[in-house]
């Protein structure tokens, strides 16, 4: 994969984060609901089992002791992704593609600049993260992260769930899930991500007369309105919040996830 520059933005403080607005890459709106094929992500599901583990609240990535085998293994999974054309599968096997590959990309970027406190630190000249960087070609389309995520995931499926979904390599991000994707289990993981991420200290808490929640419902609030709005859907997935403080904060960690 693409080598990114490692670059200092020290003189650039985390408010500066503008996050996209959902704008459909049509060209990936197309699918075929008469294909049953599955696509295979055991490569994926065999770095997860590998490298990730539970402590507390946050699922970790042991990114220091990836071997080179494992590495090359990750390589390999992602050249034989971007072989695939997404459209000639249905949507939920797409759905499962792009989250996947999504999220095996992000670890491939963190091990291609390991060691690094933050994947903000990563990116070209002024750029606050990897995230608009060209990391994969796929039927000759150069593909971002961002284009993933906001062109891709968000607008298609309209799900808000996807937010759980995607992981950024951080600890304010939800939880690297410790399950790959498929069409079969992607409803039950959303659901899992979704309880978990709300019912941490990451996603919602309080503290004194203000209710803290994730940065994630600042940036990204107009996606949860098919909830009712973030409110709604905070209550939704965890009750006792019907009570909090209306007063709310916004709170995010960029440190990276890593197991030390």
């Amino acid at each position: 994969m693409k080598k990114l520059v490692i670059l200092s933005l020290s003189l650039f403080s985390l408010p500066l984060y503008a996050a996209p607005e959902a704008n459909l890459w049509s060209y990936w709106q197309q699918s075929n609901e008469n294909n049953n094929a599955e696509i295979s992500h055991q490569a994926w599901q065999e770095i997860l089992t590998q490298y990730v583990s539970s402590q507390g609240e946050n699922n970790l990535f042991a990114y220091r002791v990836v071997t080179t085998q494992d590495s090359d293994k990750l390589d390999d999974y992602l050249t034989k992704m971007a072989s695939i054309d997404p459209r000639q599968y249905s949507k939920d096997e797409q759905y499962a593609y792009w989250v996947n590959l999504y999220n095996a990309l992000t670890v491939d970027i963190i091990l291609e600049e390991y060691p690094v406190s933050s994947i903000t630190k990563l990116g070209g000249l002024f750029s606050f993260g990897p995230w608009d960087e060209e990391v994969i070609t796929i039927n000759g389309k150069h593909v971002t992260l961002n284009d993933i995520e906001h062109r891709i995931l968000r607008p298609i499926w309209q799900d808000p769930r996807t937010h759980y979904a995607v992981n950024c390599a951080s600890l304010g991000c939800p939880n690297l899930q410790q399950q790959a994707f498929t069409a079969k289990n992607t409803e039950q993981l959303l659901e899992k991500a979704a309880i978990g991420f709300i019912n941490s200290n990451k996603g919602a808490q309080i503290k004194g007369n203000t209710l803290v929640v994730s940065s994630i419902y600042d940036w990204f609030g107009e996606d949860f309105s098919v909830d009712g709005g973030v409110r709604a859907h905070l209550n939704k997935y965890r009750p006792q919040l019907k009570s909090a403080p209306s007063k709310v904060d916004y709170e995010y960690d960029w440190s990276l996830n890593e197991k030390r």
